[in-house]
């Protein structure tokens, strides 16, 4: 049985949390060693192929923290795992967003590497990035690499001349889940985010609460109650839904429920594939609003978004952050009626990420 190290962003956000869950599902007699907070534990519990080796013990925290005062950017104990794998695969979305230390972010990226080993850089989109020697630096990267797909045409236009790049829909387009589904007609499930988490949106919480709030009191007008769902705690989403039903009326705050997911895929699911519609402000939300064949109205917040809604060809209403505030409430209602899109094409595209790993771990 083959060992593969898993990359991944490992901080309980639901969309990369289903990266891993579909590679572990896909195969399921290579045993894949991933490197995360003992949280994962709990939460691929029922998967019988990975092992998760914990990265915020306090042994882990010293070795992790001598490693950064040799100016060493890797750390210790994911390094030692790797060594034991046969290959690496780094899944995740936006894993290459330029940041003011990004050379160190870079070394990082660099030291995953297994040496001699295949590597595969799957499901992610490049960007932004504000200068040409994150760019080249990156370009130099990738050509090392086994295999590389993306998950929009941007990033793929990007390095298309490397000859191991190449283009796939967003691999949460795939799932399949054994669901029992039960259309409860008068809820729609709205994302939220903590806008002032990123820095390019830090003077948008007030705004973006105001908005949710109203989008909320309207609904509730028109008959429907609300689910306001977190997908990342870590990232401030929980804390944003809070922040939301404060703002409510009591008389509305009783048409609100809750959904935190922490560590549990299939009830978080299961929660939008039971909506009626969908208000994404989360990327997977919309991602996965699709796959349930819900209607979507995006709230855009990063051009990623923009990029795969051009990409499937999604002509429905939206808005984004420079827009909201100017958003009417009604054109999220209308969305209802007009935002319903047909995602079959992506879903069998989708798979065309995995094409090369078959052919390494299913051959």
């Amino acid at each position: 049985m083959k060992k593969v190290m898993i990359y991944a962003y490992s901080n309980l956000n639901l969309g990369d949390d289903l990266f891993i869950k579909l590679l572990c599902e896909r195969y399921t007699n290579t045993q894949f060693l991933l490197y995360a907070p003992k949280g994962y534990k709990k939460l691929f519990e029922d998967l019988q192929n990975i092992s998760i080796f914990p990265s915020d013990t306090l042994l882990v925290k010293v070795g992790n923290f001598i490693f950064r005062v040799l100016k060493v950017n890797r750390p210790f104990l994911r390094t030692k795992i790797a060594k034991k794998c046969d290959a690496a695969v780094n899944i995740g979305g936006s894993i290459f967003m330029q940041v003011n230390n990004w050379k160190n972010q870079f070394e990082n990226k660099e030291g995953m590497q297994i040496k001699n080993k295949p590597f595969y850089l799957l499901g992610a989109n490049f960007g932004p990035f504000i200068d040409s020697e994150y760019f080249l630096a990156y370009k130099n990267l990738f050509s090392k690499y086994t295999d590389i797909c993306f998950r929009d045409s941007y990033s793929y236009e990007l390095f298309k001349d490397l000859p191991n790049v190449r283009l796939a829909d967003d691999i949460v387009f795939q799932l399949k889940e054994d669901l029992k589904i039960k259309e409860e007609k008068n809820n729609v499930v709205i994302s939220v985010i903590r806008p002032s988490v990123r820095k390019q949106l830090e003077n948008y919480d007030e705004i973006y609460y105001k908005k949710i709030k109203d989008t909320i009191i309207y609904l509730n007008e028109k008959g429907y109650y609300v689910t306001l769902m977190s997908f990342c705690e870590k990232e401030g989403d929980k804390e944003a839904v809070e922040e939301i039903l404060e703002l409510l009326p009591d008389r509305n705050k009783i048409k609100v429920k809750k959904h935190y997911y922490k560590y549990n895929i299939k009830e978080a699911l299961q929660t939008i594939a039971n909506s009626k519609f969908v208000v994404a402000t989360r990327f997977h939300a919309m991602i996965l609003g699709w796959v349930f064949n819900k209607p979507v109205f995006p709230i855009v917040y990063s051009q990623k978004m923009t990029n795969v809604m051009k990409d499937v060809g999604f002509d429905g209403l939206y808005t984004d952050f420079n827009q909201l505030e100017n958003l009417d409430v009604a054109d999220v209602y209308k969305g209802m009626q007009l935002n319903l899109i047909d995602v079959s094409k992506q879903a069998k595209k989708s798979e065309q990420h995995f094409m090369q790993l078959d052919k390494y771990l299913l051959e």
